[in-house]
């Protein structure tokens, strides 16, 4: 049996370097909100796969389906031989997503591909190239998906020319001195100045960002863009990847707005750790596009699907919602206090929607310059200490904290002990 050490040596040979690795423990088995590694050790996880598995490792209810899934058909391409599992999950994604009915669901399998599809769909609506996006979004890594992304590096940096028509301008962001009446006049003057907004047929943003530094997009400021989408007839795009299926609090952030969009994406917690994405929007908007035109061989896997009902079920029969409520509670007490001890002196920011939190770490906090150092040393303690979790931002100095919803209380309180002693056993190496 090979140990972490010999497979990450075997990976950096077989692998490219580009596929990034946040952690060198390599996975043997986990179980809801736990991971053991090849070697033996245990390790709470505070990343969930990426908020992914939102409903934990290996739920029953999910393996459940996989399997009875598997003893009728794998694979055989919705666009051949059609499939009831799609259908009806389609029709839930329907009733679910903050869109106006009657709507209308394509599956397909990673986010990116979501946001390919939303820009196709909404391009074949209005007849307009144009695209708004914002700084700091990620909105993944085809071409497409990096023209929107609003980060250089590691995501955009060598891979251009990018498809053109695409435009970026400053997300609100509170904590970095730029409020939703400036984002609003950026957007602004770009109709005014570069793009008529009579060219644009979409804007597309992250309610929470998420590889951008977990910044919450003020509701007040959602409002008042879907109003200014109205105005000029353009779609309003919300990227629910990883905001989506009870993350947040809601069943997707757009809701904590009261508003909705024309068109969602979705992947990520939709499937329990299977491949599946989707996008759901107006119907009219969704039919705009000619047969053929969407699509794909292994969209909507059958698998896939029936582990989405299970999700999907398992999010309303045990109230995840409301869980994700407590545990950002849990999260957000302890890093605020964590922010009120003057040795530590290092967080800028505490923030969180419900148990999608971040804690923004800065060399000190007069300067609030950002502290990346300190951020990948905190990584590195936390792993050796048994916590796995994930940075972001566009400083490399934010950690988010994206515990399994049905994690308990105390599980989450032991991974918040873990956090707070290799926070402050950081401090005193980087010092």
């Amino acid at each position: 049996m090979a140990n972490s050490a010999e497979l990450h040596e075997r990976r950096m040979a077989a692998v490219p370097r580009g596929v990034g690795h946040a952690t060198s423990i390599y996975a043997k088995r986990a179980k809801n909100a736990e991971i053991w590694s090849e070697d033996g050790k245990r390790y709470i996880d505070f990343a969930a796969g990426i908020a992914v598995v939102n409903t934990g490792h290996q739920h029953p209810k999910i393996v459940a389906a996989i399997e009875e899934q598997l003893k009728a058909f794998s694979h055989v391409c919705f666009q051949v031989t059609p499939y009831e599992n799609y259908v009806r999950l389609a029709e839930r994604l329907n009733a679910l997503a903050p869109v106006e009915s009657p709507a209308k669901t394509m599956l397909i399998s990673t986010g990116a591909e979501a946001v390919e599809n939303a820009v196709k769909v909404a391009r074949a609506f209005t007849g307009r190239p144009g695209i708004v996006s914002f700084s700091g979004g990620f909105h993944g890594r085809t071409l497409m998906g990096m023209a929107l992304t609003g980060k250089v590096v590691p995501y955009k940096k060598g891979y251009g020319p990018f498809p053109a028509d695409v435009y970026n301008v400053a997300f609100p962001n509170i904590y970095h001195g730029v409020s939703g009446e400036q984002s609003l006049a950026a957007l602004k003057a770009l109709f005014k100045y570069t793009a008529d907004p009579s060219s644009i047929a979409a804007i597309i943003i992250e309610p929470v960002q998420g590889e951008g530094g977990f910044y919450i997009a003020p509701f007040d400021f959602l409002r008042s863009l879907r109003a200014l989408c109205d105005e000029h007839g353009i779609l309003l795009i919300a990227d629910e990847i990883q905001t989506g299926f009870a993350r947040t609090g809601k069943m997707f952030g757009l809701e904590h707005a009261g508003i909705k969009a024309d068109v969602v994406t979705l992947a990520k917690g939709l499937a329990g750790g299977l491949p599946l994405a989707a996008i759901t929007g107006r119907a009219e908007i969704m039919d705009a596009s000619n047969p053929g035109g969407l699509g794909g061989t292994y969209a909507g896997n059958p698998v896939a699907c029936a582990a989405a009902h299970a999700v999907l079920d398992a999010i309303a029969e045990e109230n995840l919602c409301e869980r994700a409520n407590a545990i950002g509670k849990i999260i957000l007490d302890r890093c605020n206090a964590l922010k009120e001890r003057s040795n530590l002196n290092c967080v800028g920011d505490v923030r969180g929607l419900g148990a999608m939190c971040a804690i923004e770490l800065v060399k000190d906090v007069a300067s609030g310059e950002p502290a990346p150092q300190l951020t990948q040393t905190l990584m590195k303690v936390a792993n050796d200490n048994g916590l796995i979790l994930l940075s972001c931002g566009i400083y490399g100095n934010v950690i988010r904290f994206l515990v399994p919803l049905t994690a308990s209380d105390q599980i989450v309180r032991d991974g918040m002990d873990i956090f707070e002693t290799s926070l402050t056993e950081a401090v005193t190496r980087v010092a």
